[in-house]
Order: C-alpha cells, then structure tokens, then sequence
C-alpha cells in the first residue's frame, strides 16, 4: 500500500461534503425554479424554455468545455464555477426582492448555471481519479457514495425543502442555493492541488476536443460506456414524458401516490450505487455492466405491463437499482482507463451524447402515446434498453475490460494502481 493511498481520503472527504453540499442547493433550486416560473407565467411552452435552458449548454459546448478543463487546472476550475454560481443566484435572487422577475431572466439564470456546471462536473470527473490515484477499487466505492449522496439530496432532500423555502419567499430558495455553492467553493479550494496534464502546445482548442472525442469514438470499450447513458436516455427520457399520464390514467394514482413512485425509484438508486462495487467484485465490472443494463429494460417491461400502483412502484425501485449501479460502474471504469490529459475531454464527450439523446427520447415518448397507447413508449423504452444491452455487451466485456486496465498500469509504469489488486479491502475508508 502507497503513502498516496493512505493520504487520499482525507481530500476526498472535502470533496464528498463539497459535492453534497452543492447536491442539496440543487434540489433546492430544482424544485423552486419550475415554481417561480409558474408564479410569472401559466404558457407551457415558457415553461419548459426556462426547462431546457439548463441543458443547452451541453449540447452547445460539451466538447468544448471539456477541451478547456484539460488545459485548466482542475480544482481551481471547480472552485470558481461554483463561486461564480453563487454569486449568480443573487441576481434573481435581487429582481425577486424587487419584484423585477421574468421568464428571460430565468431562462439565463438557468443556461449560466448550465454552463457552470459543465465544467464544474467535468473537472470534478477529471479530478476525482488524480486524488484518488486512480485506483480502481477506490474509483469505484468514491462513485458509490457521491452518487448517494446527490441521489438523497437532490432527489429527498431538496426537492422538498425547495418546495418549503419558496413559502417564505422567491428570494430565500435561491439565496439558500447561492450560499450551497458558496461553500462547496471553499471546501473545493482547500483540497489538495494536483500536477496539471502536460498541454498539447501544438494543438488548437477545436483539434483539442476533436482528439477527445475521436479517442471515444476508436475506443470500443469507451464508445459502449458512452452508448449505455445515451441510450438509456431516449428510453427514460421517453418513459418520463408519459410517466405521470400513465400513473393518472392506468394506476389510478393521484399527484401524492405519484410523489412515492418516484421516490421509490430514488431509493432503488441509492441501494444500487451501494451495491455497485460488490457486483464489480463478484461479477467483473463488465458483466456487471451487462446485467445492470438488462436489469432496468426488464424492470421498464415489468413497469409497461404493470396491473396495480404496487407492482409499478416495485418495478421503478428495481429500474433505479439498474440506473444507480450503472452510474456508478461506467464512470468509475472510464477513470480508471482514460489518460489524464483527455479525461475532461471524454468525460465531456460521453456526457453530451447522453444529453443530446434526451430530447430524442422525449419527442419519441410523446409521438408514441399520441399515435398508439400510453403503454406504448413503455414498451418501446423496454425493448430499446434490451437491444442496446444485448449490442454493447461484447464492447464493455470483462476480458475487453481487463485489457484497458493492464493498457492503463503499464501505461502509467509499474506503480501505476491499476497495476495492484483492485479488490484489496486493506484501503482504508473514503471518507
């Protein structure tokens, strides 16, 4: 065991904490934000622009950004977006106060807090594995529990008190997530500096992020990593669309009933990221992966034919396992496997592939209830998650996955960790 092992999850600890800070003011802000909005204007096509704003910065500068964390020092690039987010929030937090808010401004609010947490999360995704050594036992029980906690706070905890803050007023909701992000930049710019990649002098910014995204697109195992979330976009997103029609009008579940069925899926998520890292052990990471995948198509198949509100709520626990693991696994591997030096690149990459699928998926949802049944997206969403699970199974295989960890420790030399037994249970804890 290396002395940088040993040190490791002190840093980690200030990360976790920074990260779940800021996943709590972002529960907050995503349950008040749609609600602000509804309190300036009742057009659902206004609505749903302040929506989408968030998101319009993945699909314009995905790779881009990521090309920028590559060249920037990753902490200093998380400390400073999420300064710059809070100091953000007191603007509308300002017109609210003054009675001068709009839908525009919103709109904008939510495309810079967009921006700020595309690089923020690629440069966390960037950073993660230098902290951590790149090991892949620890990657993978890191993911476990910064998947938890953004799953409790964001999806239990915020939301809820997003809801109650906004009762004292507009400004406190978004004054409480302005004050989340100002201390996750604190607790960020006290973590331990890490050595910046060594810069692709001779490269322009373009050929930088077109390196990136090449080098998924050549890697099979890196291209069926990228393939499961962007799938499982269309298919979620589509099932999302039509989600609460079909609780309504098949289940019979009012707007309380239909409150527990999502929060049974969020706690599917959380037991599945727990579990992750023992699947991992006991399967392989790839046939971990596999059937992960295969899990939540036939989990969405299970919610398609479900007969009562009981056996839906079981299947999207079952589906939120699926997810939860799956988001713990990819990412974790990705780290373990991606040079330093084009880590933001493709961690950009493979995220703007899963947010470019997610209108596809809601415009599909929508077009197949209209044109046939409200059961129908489901079913489709089904049959879409098994097909890509049966297409990428031979790209994230366990051998294929071997054989980018052997690449990646002698890659990095002989103490590279990957080079060392993943599974050694002497590390001591994360946090």
């Amino acid at each position: 065991m290396t002395s940088g092992v040993r040190k490791s999850p002190i840093g980690f600890g200030r990360l976790w904490t920074a990260q779940t800070v800021s996943s709590l003011g972002d529960g907050v802000s995503h349950a008040a934000l749609p609600l602000i909005a509804l309190t300036l204007t009742r057009d659902p096509m206004a609505l749903a622009v302040v929506t989408a704003a968030g998101t319009l910065p993945w699909l314009l500068f995905g790779v881009l950004g990521g090309a920028l964390v590559d060249r920037w020092d990753r902490r200093r690039t998380m400390w400073v977006m999420d300064a710059a987010r809070a100091v953000l929030l007191v603007i509308p937090a300002a017109a609210a106060a003054l009675d001068g808010l709009s839908i525009p401004l919103l709109a904008s609010v939510a495309f810079l807090l967009g921006l700020g947490g595309l690089f923020f999360d690629t440069a966390a995704t960037a950073y993660l594995p230098e902290l951590l050594g790149r090991a892949p036992a620890l990657l993978e029980r890191a993911n476990a529990r910064l998947r938890g906690a953004q799953t409790a706070m964001s999806g239990f905890a915020g939301p809820p008190a997003g809801s109650a803050l906004l009762a004292l007023g507009r400004t406190v909701p978004l004054l409480a997530d302005a004050v989340s992000f100002l201390l996750s930049a604190l607790l960020v710019r006290s973590l331990p500096a890490m050595p910046r990649p060594v810069p692709e002098i001779r490269e322009s910014l373009l050929q930088q992020a077109r390196a990136g995204a090449s080098y998924v697109f050549r890697d099979r195992l890196l291209l069926g990593l990228a393939l499961r979330p962007a799938v499982g976009n269309i298919a979620f997103l589509a099932v999302e669309t039509v989600l609460a029609l079909f609780a309504h009008d098949r289940l019979g579940i009012d707007t309380y009933g239909f409150g527990l069925l999502l929060t049974a899926e969020a706690t599917g998520g959380l037991l599945g990221a727990g579990v992750a890292s023992h699947l991992g052990r006991l399967l392989g990471t790839g046939t971990a992966l596999t059937c992960t995948a295969a899990v939540e198509g036939l989990a969405v198949l299970g919610l398609a034919a479900a007969p009562n509100p009981y056996v839906a709520g079981l299947a999207l626990a079952v589906c939120g396992a699926g997810m939860g693991a799956t988001m713990v696994l990819g990412p974790s591997l990705r780290q373990a496997v991606v040079p330093a030096r084009l880590m933001g690149r493709v961690a950009s990459t493979s995220r703007m592939l899963a947010m470019c699928a997610a209108p596809v998926g809601a415009f599909l949802g929508g077009w197949l209830a209209t044109t046939y049944d409200i059961r129908t997206p489901l079913y489709a969403a089904a049959g879409l998650l098994l097909t890509m699970t049966a297409v990428t199974r031979s790209m994230t295989s366990n051998r294929r996955v071997e054989a980018a960890l052997r690449a990646a420790a002698a890659a990095g030399g002989p103490d590279h960790p990957a080079s060392r037994d993943s599974t050694q249970e002497s590390a001591p804890g994360l946090l």
